[in-house]
This record gives C-alpha cells, structure tokens and sequence, in this order.
C-alpha cells in the first residue's frame, strides 16, 4: 500500500496532540460540539465564490427541510443534489460548503446541499427520506438534468436515492457522485481490520458507533442502508467514485464500483492510495481535495455534455433556478 501522504499526516498529528476525544467515546451532542469547533477554528476551508448562493426550503416527510442553492455564473448544465458525510450524525450545511463551492465551479451544474435530518434522534430511513424529498424536489422544480452526490454517509444516501429511483420508476438520475461511500456494515473486510490497527480519520470504533445510533442490525441488512447488498444494480446512473487507501471503507467502495461495472453501469474510479477518508473536504488544506472535487465536477459536466444537455456559455442563470429561490412550505 502507498503510505500516507507527508502533509496528510502532518495534519492529522496536528488533530491527534490536540488531544480530542475519539468520536466513538462522546455522545452525539458532543460529537456535533467538537466538529463545531474544528470548522470554527479553520479545520475546513471555503471553496472559491462562484455565482451566486441562496439558502431554500421544501416540503419534506416531517416538516420543512432547509438546502443551500448554489448557482454558477453560467447557465447550468444541471443540478447536483449534495449530502454531506457524518456518519449520519453529524454533519449540516457548511461543513458541506466548500466542496459545494468547488464542485459548482468546476461542473457548471446547481449544486443543492440539503441539512437532512440527522441520527439519533431521526434514525434510519429519515435522513434517507429527506435526501430523497430532496431529490424529487429537484427533478420537479428545475428544468434541468439532476445528479445526486455526497460523501461517506452521505454517498451513502446518494446511492440509496439512486436505488430508489429504479426501484419506483423515477425522477431519472444523470450520474452519481460517491466520495469514498459507505456500502456494507461488514467490519470484517481487510480495510476494517487495518484501520483496527492503524486508523487515520475515520476508525472502525467510530463506524461501530455511527452504525449503532442510525440503523438497526436488521434495517442494516436492507439495502438502502448497505447497498452493497442490493440484489440488483442493472440500470443505476453513471457513477464517479473516489475510495482512499487508508480508510475502513475502502473495500467496500471498491466491492461497489465492481459491482456496478458488472451490472453494465459506466464506472469512473478513482484512487487515491495516499489519502485517508474524509479528504476531499480539507479543501484549503492538502491539494488533493480540490482536485479530486474538480475531477468529479469535470466527470458531471462532461457526462451531461455528453448527453442531451448542453451548456450556454456565460449567460444568466436559468429562469427555473431563479424562480427556485421562493420558499416552498
């Protein structure tokens, strides 16, 4: 395996002498606090202004739900509903800025990063239900393609939306986003058992806990949990997928793509053996997290180039996305 990239594991020193609690060992309000305090103190960085950002609401299955619409100066190739990682308990809206910054930049597309409502006070399939209100929201208000992405747990919910889509015959789906995905509740795989003795952001203590507080054993099973489990993939959108080299989730993001790529899906992976999970949000921080935000804003853009969509150059933004901007109870 390579090793850890040289500023990556400076970095994570510089977390370890601060001498915090593992997550594993707080309660979840704790848990929220210390992230609080790691963004307020510059842990993560923004991403480059681009356009123009509004903050929306929708319907959801239990109340209002908020989003951050982020709209690029062109006219949008399409919309790129975005959930942010957490391990289902953590994590809101601007812990998700600055790669919704970055990949709106870099793909032309809206970008909707959605605050779903967390574990474990709503526990699986609520954060799943408001991803997917998300979604349809989406697809019923812009008249332009939508893609889903998100990060660890919340590739997770975006794969699950995906499986959804397929399974009730819609909204169409242009492409998927996975960013080092949660797939499987397997701890027992060879990336589990290295994080066991050596591991770097995310380990396998931390994954027990955030499995424990949004799913139970069996919910786990289900395969909108761990869709890894999914009987069938056949007809699941194009997928952009990122695994790290030093994460616990690494085998289970590559058992997926393979997955994927033997159901026919058009697969795009990417490795990056020297990272370790949760990188691409340290925008700012290594180079590595840009660049692999970029990539997969460049793979959106070019897939919907591809298609039936097409990007008018430097123009307003779409009437549709201005008109989104109204707040839907």
């Amino acid at each position: 395996m390579e090793p850890l990239d040289p500023v990556l594991r400076k970095l994570l020193a510089q977390v370890a002498k601060a001498g915090l609690p593992a997550i594993a060992d707080c309660t979840p309000a704790v848990a929220r606090e210390l992230a609080a305090a790691r963004r307020a103190a510059g842990a993560l960085a923004s991403g480059p202004k681009n356009g123009r950002v509004d903050d929306v609401s929708f319907a959801g299955p239990r109340g209002a739900i908020m989003a951050r619409l982020y709209v690029p100066r062109c006219r949008p190739m399409g919309v790129i509903v975005y959930l942010h990682g957490g391990g289902w308990v953590l994590g809101d809206l601007e812990s998700a800025d600055a790669v919704s910054q970055v990949l709106v930049d870099a793909s032309g597309c809206a970008v909707l990063n959605v605050d779903y409502r967390l574990a474990p006070e709503h526990p699986f399939p609520a954060p799943l239900d408001d991803a997917w209100a998300a979604v349809a929201w989406a697809a019923g208000t812009f008249a332009l393609p939508v893609m889903v992405a998100g990060d660890s747990a919340g590739a997770n919910l975006a794969t699950a939306c995906a499986l959804r889509a397929g399974e009730v015959g819609g909204p169409e789906l242009r492409g998927q986003i996975l960013f080092y995905p949660v797939t499987d509740h397997d701890f027992e795989t060879a990336s589990y058992r290295r994080s066991e003795a050596h591991g770097y952001s995310l380990t396998t203590r931390d994954m027990r806990w955030f499995w424990d507080h949004y799913a139970t054993q069996e919910q786990r099973a289900h395969p909108h949990a761990s869709p890894l489990r999914a009987k069938h993939l056949t007809g699941m959108p194009p997928t952009f997928i990122v695994i790290a080299g030093h994460d616990p989730l690494h085998d289970e993001g590559l058992a997926y793509a393979e997955r994927l790529e033997g159901a026919g899906v058009p697969v795009e992976l990417r490795r990056y053996d020297s990272m370790s999970h949760g990188f691409a949000s340290m925008i700012g921080m290594i180079a590595q997290a840009e660049q692999v935000v970029r990539e997969a804003g460049a793979w959106a853009a070019g897939s919907l180039a591809g298609s039936d969509a097409t990007q008018a150059p430097a123009s307003p933004p779409d009437a549709k996305i201005e008109e989104s901007h109204v707040r839907s109870e």
